[in-house]
């Protein structure tokens, strides 16, 4: 078993930031325990590069990387061909100060391949308007703080921020000092998704060209979506000698998000005749992993995104259906399966006992402990006396919604509403206290059924927030399908703001989702979720380290 850090001349490194990166979407804050399991799903996809976090931003932070570097960090996991391989590389992200780097060292240090990624500045813009230093004071910063880095860690990542807006002569300057002083993948973001694929492809390919020992280290892509580029450039970096992309499930991340992580992989493994490269990326999880992400973070996956949306082996079209009845590669470029998605014949009803939903489950690629399965399948047969057959899609909504779920403060027990057109829409409300077991009943009355139903809940929580998104969809066809509800929650001015380095307001927002054939309760679900990851976040808060004024951990 080799370090999964070291890459082969025809392999390309995955090093996935949906935990740090990807975390910075408005709306998809994690606690440490969802943190840590899709940490080991990621592990179970067979990325090369965990990057868990920024742990000098809080107390929670610096422990769910510690607890992911312990863990998935130290197992022992298996390949695409079942074989046995080493666990993740753990990263953790630290500014060029002594004090993040210390942090990110503490936190993964438990692992068995840890990494420290550092990063500063080197566009005009940053350098004079947010780091206010010169030029010969990043230069040097970068050769004393990538130098210290690497006397605690032999695996070091020294990222120039907004390198796609620096001068090039510059970058090379501030990267041949990283690599002198110890730096062992050199990471170019374009942090503001600002190049074009031909403008990025050049800048790799000149690195690696005119900066002294860049041939010696690995050279990775970390690119934006601002202009809905960020995977096109990342190729065109392959192709110029990339060998790390930095990605993130669904193409998560702050603004228009990152690099998606299925995309590249699946572009590389469909077009493996144009690119000659390979990944490690276990594709039968990808399906699997978006999913758990998506139902963790609250993050809605548009249908027709590619590779894992709704719709992507959808059609509808006579044309098509006709070429797919015929010959599906007259309009499918990869097989479903590729990916994780089952079509299987197995149908499941009433009548369908537990080994059959276990391996219909299995089949489906979710990896279930007894505890879990048990809840799932009391709540596939509660579903199957209500819906004569039960599709893939429901069972992923159960398991979405009964296993990927965050830790509770309050617990929904139950919910009655009455409603009608000359009636007051009224809502009786039952929750549970976790920590004290104690049971609270309320009231709300409102416009409508949902509206009274968070009134109930306001009034036990006391919890103040603004509800900024509503979605309601249907899992699958027909007037028996089970309700998806996907909600988004901001908290007031005064208890959840922070401003950017330029003074604006930034807010905390909360997702959450809920799963029901009952809208209403699929509803009260998805708000409960909201605020529990609230609350979280709040007590998280309270004892937070302040990461200094005005800064960002944007790269």
């Amino acid at each position: 078993m080799t370090d999964p850090s070291v890459v082969a001349p025809d392999k390309v490194l995955i090093f996935d930031t949906t935990l740090r990166d990807g975390e910075q979407s408005p709306g998809a804050t994690l606690n440490t325990q969802e943190k840590l399991e899709i940490a080991r799903q990621l592990a179970r996809l067979g990325v090369d590069i965990i990057e868990a976090g920024f742990p000098a931003a809080s107390p929670g932070d610096l422990d769910a990387v510690k607890r992911i570097a312990s863990t998935v960090g130290v197992e022992p996991r298996l390949d695409r061909d079942g074989n046995p391989a080493e666990p993740p590389v753990i990263a953790g992200l630290a500014r060029a100060n002594k004090r993040d780097i210390d942090a990110a060292w503490e936190a993964v240090r438990p692992a068995k391949h840890p990494r420290i990624h550092t990063f500063l500045a080197t566009s005009s813009i940053h350098m004079e308007h947010k780091l206010k230093m010169t030029p010969d004071q990043v230069v040097e910063t970068v050769r004393e703080m990538v130098g210290y880095a690497r006397s605690l860690c032999d695996n070091i990542e020294f990222s120039p921020e907004d390198a796609g807006r620096s001068d090039p002569r510059f970058l090379y300057k501030v990267l041949s000092v990283a690599i002198a002083a110890g730096a062992t993948t050199l990471n170019i973001p374009d942090t503001v998704g600002y190049t074009t694929p031909e403008e990025f492809g050049r800048l790799i390919y000149n690195i690696r060209e005119n900066t002294p020992g860049a041939k010696n280290v690995v050279i990775s892509a970390h690119c934006h979506n601002d202009l809905g580029l960020a995977t096109a450039n990342t190729l065109a970096a392959v192709q110029s000698g990339a060998r790390q992309v930095e990605v993130t499930l669904n193409g998560i991340g702050e603004r228009a998000g990152n690099t998606s992580l299925e995309e590249v992989v699946m572009a590389l493994y469909v077009r493996q005749p144009v690119f000659e490269l390979d990944t490690n990326i276990v594709t039968q999880e990808i399906h699997r992993t978006s999913d758990m992400v998506s139902r963790y973070t609250g993050m809605v996956i548009q249908p027709n995104k590619a590779i894992v949306g709704a719709n992507a082996f959808a059609h509808e079209a006579g044309i098509h259906q006709d070429g797919m009845l015929k010959d599906k590669r007259t309009y499918e470029i990869m097989e479903a399966e590729t990916i994780g998605l089952s079509h299987s014949k197995l149908v499941l009803g009433k009548h369908s006992g537990r080994h059959a939903f276990r391996v219909q489950i299995e089949k489906m690629g979710y990896h279930l402990d007894n505890e879990e399965l048990d809840k799932v399948f009391g709540r596939f047969k509660d579903l199957a006396d209500k819906k004569k057959v039960v599709t893939d899609s429901d069972i992923e909504a159960l398991v979405g919604d009964e296993v990927f779920q965050p830790q509770e403060t309050w617990e929904l027990v139950n919910v009655q509403v009455q409603c009608g057109s000359n009636l007051i829409p009224t809502a009786v409300v039952t929750l549970r206290n976790t920590a004290t077991g104690q049971e609270v009943t309320e009231a709300g009355f409102g416009t409508g059924p949902v509206d009274a139903v968070y009134k109930g809940i306001n009034r036990i929580v006391q919890a103040p927030n603004v509800l900024t998104e509503f979605l309601v969809q249907a899992v699958t066809e027909g007037i028996d399908a089970n309700g998806d509800v996907t909600i988004r929650v901001a908290v007031p001015e005064s208890r959840g703001y922070s401003h950017t380095a330029q003074g604006r307001a930034r807010r905390r927002l909360f997702s959450g989702r809920g799963i029901d054939t009952d809208i209403i309760v699929a509803s009260a679900k998805a708000y409960m979720q909201a605020l529990n990851k609230l609350l979280a976040a709040q007590d998280e808060q309270a004892s937070a380290v302040a990461i200094g004024e005005g800064e960002t951990t944007q790269i």
